[in-house]
């Protein structure tokens, strides 16, 4: 088992830390809000720091699951960083839904202290983290350094694949948000149509859900989206912060997404109806809760 450090005890991060620990790893955490390590670590046991650089201390993986951009680097860098405590040959792994950039500076700031890094975004919600069926998406410059850490997220993972350098993690990330949009749109608008037509919308999914339309959207949010209920975890404020990451690298590479800044429109709908916190399904609300 190994010695491990998560930074970072948010809807994610507090039971990905969990089922580390619970999988037999020394676990030490950190969040902002030290209440919170002091609760996870009376529940989960391990060991809790008060900087990010004291967590990494001693650690032979450290991983991070927090905001955006700017808060990865504020775990990261600085004097109470996790780079000024983590020892070379350790590993960084970041689960945060960042930037392709943000991740091959890290890649690079890691290769001058002799420590390897990943990119990990993940998918799956809260539930996916809850239950330890998480999809991991992951970059790495060195593919010695995934294959010594991808043992070790097995433990809340139900499936890890290294798709390239640094930076194809989060990349891939941006693929998988591009769907969810999508999907979830074309979800709202045929769930709508069903009860507007007056069909029992529960009974018309179950039967096109064993056809070609079927998606884990409908399977898991099609019911709730007919009663309007959105409280089941990736709330449509971080949504739109994934698809601005995904917007900026589009205008890097060129790709068009007219379906996806079209439906970023309608998630900006969502939090005009009060909607920021509502789950990613809550775009049937444009039809149902319109003012």
């Amino acid at each position: 088992m190994a010695k491990v450090a998560f930074l970072g005890l948010g809807v994610m991060g507090a039971p990905m830390a969990r089922h580390l620990a619970n999988s037999g790893h020394d676990v030490c955490v950190y969040n902002r809000t030290t209440v919170k390590s002091d609760e996870w670590v009376k529940n989960h046991g391990g060991s809790r720091a008060l900087t990010p650089g004291e967590a990494a201390a001693g650690r032979e993986v450290v991983f991070m699951c927090v905001g955006n951009d700017d808060d990865v680097r504020s775990v990261v860098y600085g004097d109470d960083g996790a780079l000024a405590g983590i020892e070379k040959g350790a590993v960084l792994v970041d689960h945060t839904t960042a930037s392709a950039t943000l991740a091959r500076e890290l890649s690079n700031a890691c290769i001058e202290r002799a420590v390897g890094f990943v990119d990990a975004p993940v998918s799956g919600g809260q539930a996916g983290a809850e239950n330890g069926q998480l999809t991991i998406m992951c970059g790495a410059d060195d593919e010695d350094v995934f294959t010594r850490v991808e043992p070790i997220m097995a433990s809340y993972a139900k499936r890890t694949k290294l798709l390239g350098k640094a930076g194809s993690g989060q990349l891939a990330k941006m693929v998988n948000q591009i769907c969810i949009a999508g999907i979830a749109q074309g979800l709202s608008e045929a769930i709508n149509f069903a009860m507007k037509a007056g069909l029992d919308p529960d009974a018309v999914v179950d039967v096109i859900s064993k056809g070609a339309a079927q998606s884990w959207q409908m399977d898991n949010r099609a019911s709730t989206m007919a009663r309007g209920e959105f409280e089941f975890g990736f709330a449509v404020q971080w949504m739109r912060k994934d698809l601005a990451i995904v917007f900026d690298e589009a205008a890097r590479n060129g790709a068009e997404l007219p379906l996806t800044k079209m439906v970023d429109g309608f998630y900006a709908e969502v939090e005009e109806l009060g909607g920021k916190r509502w789950d990613t399904s809550s775009l049937i609300a444009r039809f149902t809760r319109r003012k």
